[in-house]
């Protein structure tokens, strides 16, 4: 029974690490956007204000980041959670009536 309590924690442990990864990844992401951009766009002014070409790199970095946080907060890990634990429980049903 120890055993199976200390897998259990292992798992739980492994699982919080590889959200606190992805939480710190998103954060590292976003900060340098918040970071680059701005200094992009005083580059843009002093060099050529006639066309704000920073805008590209910002739309385009920025549609990454949408994305980064649906896969981080919304969309992905909820969804993904879901269907292993579907598939498991599947798995286990299969196994019980054997």
């Amino acid at each position: 029974m120890e055993i199976l309590s200390q897998n259990k924690e292992t798992m739980a442990y492994r699982k919080a690490s590889r959200r606190v990864k992805e939480l710190k990844e998103f954060y590292g992401n976003l900060t340098s956007y918040c970071l680059v951009i701005p200094f992009l766009a005083v580059l843009n002014f002093m060099t050529s204000p006639g066309y704000l070409w920073f805008l590209w790199p910002m739309l385009g970095w920025g549609i990454g980041i949408g994305f980064h946080a649906l896969n981080v907060f919304g969309l992905g890990k909820s969804w993904e959670e879901k269907k292993i634990r579907e598939l498991m429980d599947q798995e286990n049903r299969k196994t019980k009536t054997l």
